[in-house]
């Protein structure tokens, strides 16, 4: 059973099933991240990460979404794997490629920092359909978009808590304007430099949290003149702080390792 062991964790409530592969023959498919990702039959997640040896990295890192597509970003999973690693191996820094690219994570204590890198503010890198004003997407409720390694849609309202996200949030996620689908948003201001959040991650749903959503909400709020480049983000799941510096948008806040499982063998070939 050595082969198919995970680890579960979650940033926010931002949950997570982790494959180190560097010590696994297990390979992932769709089939099997669907299946894993079945809160009822599986395991359940938000995203699955999945850790390869780095070439000229600590390590690379693969993330899938519950329905089986890939995901360019996950912030939250990058913060808890480079935690894992951090106390694995003692390092209080690390380098992790993504599909994003190659992103610093260091702890700052208790919490873990990550430079999402810097945000993707052109229609084509998004990516949007076609070039329209990212600022005032020609979309109801006058939403902005932002690319963070994987595309997001922020509306800013007057209350987030108000809005049915469930029903909300698909219809969004499939607008033609994102053909690759989208992340959203909604969020409100509370205070200077502070805001409250929601999302709806795009092939997974409502989560509790997500790092690269608070990244493209900040970014948003800035570009609007709604905040400075420093912010405190409340999520459903908690409390993310932003700053988007010279360098990248870093993101800090905490992690947790819940438990580590193995994955038995009926089960992996069930799903064929």
């Amino acid at each position: 059973m050595e082969h198919a062991r995970f680890m579960k964790m979650h940033g926010l409530g931002n949950d997570f099933v982790v494959i180190d592969a560097r010590h696994t023959n297990l390979v992932v498919t769709p089939a099997l991240a669907r299946g894993l990702g079945d809160r009822n039959r599986g395991v359940g997640f938000d995203q699955l990460a999945v850790i390869r040896p780095g070439a000229d990295t600590d390590l690379d890192l693969v993330f899938w979404n519950a329905d089986g597509t890939t995901a360019g970003a996950c912030g939250n999973a990058t913060r808890c794997v480079a935690r894992y690693e951090m106390d694995r191996t003692g390092a209080d820094a690390l380098t992790l490629r993504t599909e994003r690219g190659v992103l610093y994570a260091k702890a700052a204590g208790d919490l873990v920092s990550v430079n999402m890198g810097q945000p993707q503010l052109t229609w084509d890198t998004v990516p949007l359909a076609h070039d329209v004003d990212l600022l005032h997407l020609p979309m109801d409720g006058d939403p902005v978009a932002t690319g963070m390694g994987n595309p997001h849609c922020t509306f800013f309202v007057d209350d987030v808590d108000a809005l049915d996200l469930a029903q909300f949030g698909p219809t969004v996620e499939h607008d033609p304007l994102y053909p690759q689908r989208t992340n959203v948003q909604v969020a409100h201001v509370v205070g200077p430099d502070h805001l409250r959040m929601r999302v709806w991650e795009r092939g997974v749903g409502e989560t509790l949290a997500s790092g690269s959503s608070s990244c493209a909400v900040a970014v948003a709020a800035h570009r609007r003149g709604l905040t400075g480049r420093t912010v405190r983000l409340d999520l459903d799941g908690g409390r993310i702080d932003i700053d988007w510096r010279d360098d990248g948008v870093w993101m800090t806040g905490p992690t947790a390792h819940v438990f580590d499982g193995t994955l038995t063998p009926d089960f992996l070939e069930r799903l064929g």
